[in-house]
């Protein structure tokens, strides 16, 4: 059964209609008011403000890392803990054969859990200093062994507890971030969801950076942004609005920015009303995206790679 956001309300009464319908055995009713949520949907979807794109993209439902793997990779092994603490279940990375190529590839990601013992095992996608380091060490491995990269972004932002600054949290997200730039093999990175703060460009310094439809990519979450400029939680969830319009956090404001390079259409009503469709969506361009990078030399990688960030921004 779907879950309606709460801009989704009116939709959500047509869809109880034409289930009242064809309880009551009027088929048609139900086809006629099928059709008027369908065209409703299109139209909410057709103009999703900044912060509604935002509940969206944190929808219960659209699909995590642990969905998107299966489908990316086949032959999975997943590769635990930093060699230096220990593991960090928010952070999952793992060797496998990209589906359908043979091409041997890395794929890290976050993964926030489904469920609510999963989401606290996971710690709801918010990495760890080991987490981090963990994608480092995995990124080094691959390059040792030429294996191209792939990351699955989709979390709040990095772990901001006592025991992960104990543990040295914003050395280690610039220890990934460096790791990813030197990376000498292709690295494609997907925001999927939520794409916020360091925590998501640890993993998504990347030669190619695709987002979902409507996931959002932003230096800090709308709510963190609105407690700075605006002080008092009361004003809090009211101006989170205003701060992700102003932070330009949609997929479309980031590729006029130039900090994504492509766009990955979702189903009518975001990945989550479609899981299988968004997967199938998201892995077909992942692998066009990666196909032509694996002719370049190593160099030129970097050489690329370095360009491209120290660009951004120049042009505005």
């Amino acid at each position: 059964m779907s879950q309606y956001l709460d801009f989704e309300k009116p939709i959500a009464q047509i869809a109880q209609r034409a289930a009242d319908y064809r309880a009551g055995g009027d088929e048609a009713g139900a086809r006629h008011a099928e059709g008027a949520a369908r065209r409703l949907m299109a139209e909410t979807y057709a103009r999703l403000t900044p912060w509604q794109k935002t509940l969206v993209a944190r929808h219960p439902l659209r699909p995590h890392f642990s969905d998107l793997v299966k489908a990316l990779v086949e032959d999975f092994l997943p590769l635990s803990g930093d060699r230096a603490f220990g593991e960090d279940p928010a952070i999952i990375g793992g060797i496998g054969r990209l589906r359908g190529q043979n091409v041997p590839v890395m794929v890290i990601g976050h993964e926030k859990g489904r469920d609510t013992a999963a989401r606290v095992r996971h710690n709801f996608g918010m990495g760890r200093p080991e987490g981090y380091r963990k994608a480092a060490r995995l990124v080094e491995l691959a390059g040792r062994f030429n294996v191209p990269v792939v990351t699955i972004v989709d979390s709040a932002g990095a772990y901001p507890g006592v025991d992960g600054e104990a543990r040295g949290q914003a050395e280690a997200i610039a220890r990934a971030t460096a790791a990813f730039l030197a990376a000498p093999v292709p690295v494609i990175a997907a925001i999927t969801g939520e794409g916020m703060s360091g925590g998501a460009i640890g993993i998504a310094a990347a030669d190619r950076v695709i987002m979902m439809e409507h996931a959002v990519y932003a230096v800090i979450s709308p709510e963190g942004c609105a407690s700075i400029l605006w002080r008092t939680a009361e004003k809090e969830a009211n101006k989170a609005g205003d701060a992700a319009e102003a932070m330009r956090v949609s997929a479309a404001e980031c590729k006029a920015l130039g900090v994504i390079d492509n766009i990955v259409a979702e189903p009518l009503g975001g990945a989550h009303r479609d899981p299988a469709a968004a997967i199938a969506s998201l892995t077909m361009a992942i692998a066009a995206e990666l196909q032509p990078l694996l002719a370049q030399r190593p160099a030129d990688l970097v050489a690329q790679r370095r360009a491209k960030y120290l660009g951004m921004g120049r042009q505005l």
